[in-house]
């Protein structure tokens, strides 16, 4: 039982971490001065950026369905 719930406490840390509207946000910016800064192409913007979008969209739907 203690493993258990350990294993599923460390489970909604992580997911609730994975859907951290902020934190997906700030890496959104972090990208976005990135390209600004030359430092990533657009191309590699464009295949970071999708996933993290992607995130953000399933958070806000999450966090609505909760309410």
């Amino acid at each position: 039982k203690g493993l258990m719930f350990v294993a599923r406490s460390i489970a909604e840390q992580a997911e609730k971490t994975y859907y951290d509207e902020a934190a997906i946000r700030a890496a959104l910016m972090e990208l976005d001065l990135r390209l600004e800064d030359g430092v990533i192409t657009e191309q590699e913007y464009a295949q970071a950026e999708e996933p993290l979008m992607e995130r953000l969209n399933e958070a806000m739907q999450r966090r609505a369905g909760q309410r």
